[in-house]
């Protein structure tokens, strides 16, 4: 348990640590990476597809949400 919360805690100590605009690209990322793997996997049903579709879609969601940040 106390592994735990001092896992939690150095999870919201670094949380502070990047800025708005690299919390963004990263969010992107992962998000297009997921989607893309996913879609990736089931297009092409291999695994080479999974990882083709997650490196696009990670670039693209990187991409798309540095160009789209508000302000």
């Amino acid at each position: 348990m106390r592994k735990t919360l001092a896992v939690i805690a150095m999870a919201i100590v670094q949380a502070g640590c990047a800025n708005g605009r690299q919390d963004r690209v990263a969010g992107g990322a992962l998000i297009g990476g997921g989607t893309g793997a996913l879609i990736g996997g089931l297009a092409g049903r291999t695994a080479g597809a999974a990882v083709a579709g997650g490196l696009i879609g990670a670039v693209a969601g990187a991409i798309i949400a540095d160009a789209t940040r508000p302000g």
